[in-house]
Formats: C-alpha cells, structure tokens, sequence
C-alpha cells in the first residue's frame, strides 16, 4: 500500500471516528428523553410508590416475587436510570479523550455527569421521604418542582455536548465569543419556571381529576380547592411570559440568515406545544396527551437550548 494510500484511510478512519462520538451524543440525549417521558408514567399512574420506601433496592429485594403494575413501572424507570448514568458517564470518558483541552464539550458534559447524579439524589429522595403516590403534601411539590428543573438542566447539558461535538468550528474557551449571554441566560431561567409549574398542574391533574373542562376551572378559583389547584393557572401565565423571549431569540434568529433553519425548528415546535396544551386541558389531561405534552415540552427546551447556543456561543476561528 502506497504512502498516499495510507493517509487517506488514516483521514477516512479519523473522520468516522470523530462523526461517531457526535452520534453517540445525540443518542444518549434521545434515550434520556425517553427515561423523562417513562417518569412521568411514573408519577401519571401513581407508581412511584411501587418499590415502598426501599432505594436502591425494590420493596427490599433484588428480584421481586409476583410484583404487581405499580412495581414493574418503577422498577423499569429505576433501571431504564441506571442505563442512564452508565451512558453518560461513557460520554464523559470519550468526551476527554476525543477533544482538546478547554473545549465547550468537556464543560457542558462535566455538567451533565453532576446533574444526572442529582437526579438520582432527588429520585432516591422523593421514595425514601415517601413522596410518592398519593402524597399531596407541599414538600412533595417542592421535590418534584427541582426534579424538573434537574431534569430540564441535564437535558439541555447533554444537548449542548452534542452541539459542540457537532459543529465544524473550533469550539474552545479561547476561540469563541459570547454575545447577549444576559438576556438569554433569563429566557432559558423562564423557560424552566415554565416548566416547574406545568409539573405542579400535572400533579394537580393527577391527584384532583376533573370531570369536565368547566369544572377545573372552577377548582382554580375556589377557595375550597386545594393549593394544588389554585395555582395550576401559574402555568399558562408563566408560558405566556416566556414567550416574549421565544419571540427576541426567533427575531435574533431570523436576522441571522444562517440560524433561519433551527429558528424555523422552534416555531414549528412551540406551535406544537401550544396546541398539545390547549388539547391536554380540553380532553381533560389523559395519560397519553400527558406524555405527547412532555415530549412537546422537552423537544422544545432543547432546540431553545440549542438555537440559544448557535446565536450566542459564535466560533472565531472556523475549520472550514
């Protein structure tokens, strides 16, 4: 084989390597929206309290004797989690030895590593504490509200890994400039408010199920009701008000012609979502219009991520 040969397959080689470890990215973000989505089963059919108050351990035993629904659910959510913290913990190994000192990878994904133990600090919390089930206490709230936001966090961690694992550019402390960091860090902070309250609805929905769309509107505004449901109107408020900054990260999108495509993404998702929430009240928050408004919710989070990472984290010294 000639010297020329052998340069090209080296180049050829490298360049697969370096597509995998980007696809790989992606991958271990896709399956955590799947264990997000299998969560909020979870907390949908009150099965949280499946496995008692034991952690790690099910009901106290390894291998469960004739478990019943509720255990099976959570026993799969707590392994589909464990999968979890394997693979990211793989992408941190890889992330280190595939990238050069200083790279954005390397923070974003040394983020994901932390945030994903404290999901399962908070998991592991919300069963111990027995918070679970048809627990109505405002501590359950609280717990629940943080697993979100954890949730949001790690999501978006592992979306950035990838993003600049993705892109061409040199994407190192030293080569890049950020720019509107301020304005976007707040919108991403309101995005996630957004995101506590629709947990609280969702726990209201679960615990005090209406019987029709006038009557859960009723409950929000009695003051019989429960706290639970008399602040689930917080969670429309909240999205209104993020959407202003939707609207400023669009706008800053679209007057940059090379970020038209991932804006369009974010239209396209955030109509989706408006429709998946004016659905999931007026059929009454079923379980699968639960789940369809989840997924809407954590694709959106992270395009907005990504897209905020596109407008404000810019390469100055392009590859090619």
């Amino acid at each position: 084989m000639s010297s020329s040969q052998t340069l090209v397959g080296s180049v050829a080689s490298k360049s697969r390597s370096s597509d995998l470890l980007p696809r790989f990215a992606w991958g271990v973000l896709v399956y955590n929206v799947l264990v997000v989505l299998w969560g909020a089963v979870v907390r949908a059919t009150s099965s949280g309290a499946g496995c008692g108050d034991h952690w790690p351990l099910c009901n106290g035993v390894v291998v469960q004797s004739h478990p019943r629904l509720a255990t099976l659910i959570e026993l799969a959510h707590r392994m589909s989690s464990g999968v979890t913290v394997v693979a990211i913990l793989l992408l941190l190994v890889l992330v280190f030895r595939r990238t050069v000192v200083g790279h954005l990878a390397r923070i974003t994904v040394v983020a994901a590593t932390l945030l994903i133990f404290n999901e399962a600090l908070l998991g592991a919390l919300l069963v111990l504490l027995r918070l679970t089930a048809d627990n109505r206490s405002p501590t359950r709230a609280v717990y629940l509200s943080l697993h979100l936001v954890n949730t949001l966090l790690l999501l978006g961690a592992l979306a950035l890994t990838a993003h600049f694992l993705s892109r061409l550019e040199a994407f190192d402390r030293q080569k890049v400039r950020f720019m509107q960091l301020a304005p976007s860090i707040t919108g991403l902070v309101a995005i996630l408010m957004v995101g506590a309250s629709g947990t609280l609805a969702a726990l209201s929905d679960t615990l005090f199920p209406a019987a029709s769309v006038g009557a859960a509107l009723a409950a929000d505004f009695s003051s019989g009701s429960s706290w639970l449901q008399r602040v689930r109107f917080v969670h429309p408020v909240s999205a209104v008000i993020a959407g202003v900054f939707i609207c400023w990260l669009l706008l800053r999108s679209f007057l940059q012609s090379a970020e038209r495509g991932p804006a369009n993404w974010v239209l396209v998702l955030l109509a989706l979502q408006c429709l998946l929430g004016v659905a999931d009240m007026v059929l009454l928050t079923p379980l699968w219009m639960q789940i369809l408004h989840l997924l809407g919710a954590d694709l959106l989070w992270i395009a907005l991520v990504v897209l905020s990472a596109r407008v404000c984290v810019v390469s100055q010294t392009p590859i090619r």
